[in-house]
Parts: structure tokens; C-alpha cells; sequence
């Protein structure tokens, strides 16, 4: 069984090198020393939730939002990472279950996510939990 707890700032060790790697998933460039004062900003500020799976497995991080159509607190997945070398092992699920219960005990009425179109593992996983893709929306994007 997969332990998921919040984490707090007393875990930024833990959480840092967990998230360098989720960012280089992603084709960024490893900055762990960027990552740090990333992470430690959002908890100081209260404007992020991180879940860390025991013995540093992965890592769910998620935000705060609201949605003007149902006039109520949502909240963004926008974050999850767990280590490759122990995928598909029921850590992913265990930090997606734990996000929806962070959500629904925060009052948000809904969670939504966003990852890359080729990443099949994500999809699938996404699926297995009881995740939709939205067929109604399009995401765009803009750098400002």
C-alpha cells in the first residue's frame, strides 16, 4: 500500500530532486537550484498543494482555481510524477486518488489536467482512474 501525505516545507529536500526530474520529462533543463526556490515560494505563499508519496515514489502537485461557469473553487493537477524506475506500480493511482480527495475536502468541484498528447502511459493511467478526456474544449496557449 502507497502512503501519500502533504507535504510541507520541511520535505523541499525530498520534493526538489523529484521535481527537477518531472521538468526534464518534459525537455526542460535540470536547474535544481531554480526547482527550490520554485517550490519553496509556492508552500511560503500557500499557492500550491504538494503530495509526496512515501519513500519519495513520486509527487502530486496541485492549484487552486475557480470556475466562473459553476461559480466555485476547482482545482489543477498540474503536476505528477512518479519515478520510472517503479512505474506501474500503483504509486500514480494512489497520487491521483489522493489529489481528488485533497480537491473534494477543499470544497473544489472539479479537477482538470493537461499532458502531452504522445505520453500513452499518462493517458492510460488518467483512464484507469475514472479521468475524461474533454471532447468540448480546446486548450490554447500564449506566451506573455
Amino acid at each position: 500500500m502507497v502512503t501519500i501525505r502533504r507535504a510541507t516545507l520541511n520535505d523541499i529536500d525530498r520534493i526538489v530532486p523529484l521535481f527537477d526530474a518531472y521538468r526534464q520529462f518534459y525537455d526542460a533543463t535540470s536547474d535544481p537550484a531554480g526547482a527550490r526556490a520554485f517550490l519553496t515560494e509556492r508552500l511560503e505563499r500557500d499557492q500550491s498543494v504538494i503530495l509526496l508519496a512515501d519513500d519519495d515514489a513520486g509527487f502530486a502537485q496541485l492549484y487552486p482555481c475557480f470556475s466562473s461557469v459553476r461559480m466555485a473553487p476547482t482545482m489543477i493537477l498540474n503536476d505528477l510524477f512518479v519515478r520510472p524506475e517503479i512505474r506501474c506500480g500503483g504509486v500514480g493511482a494512489a497520487l491521483l486518488h489522493a489529489a481528488c480527495d485533497h480537491a473534494r475536502a477543499s470544497g473544489a468541484t472539479r479537477m482538470t489536467l493537461q499532458t502531452a498528447v504522445d505520453n500513452s502511459a499518462a493517458h492510460a493511467l488518467y483512464v484507469r482512474a475514472g479521468w475524461e478526456r474533454d471532447a468540448r474544449f480546446l486548450t490554447y496557449g500564449i506566451a506573455v
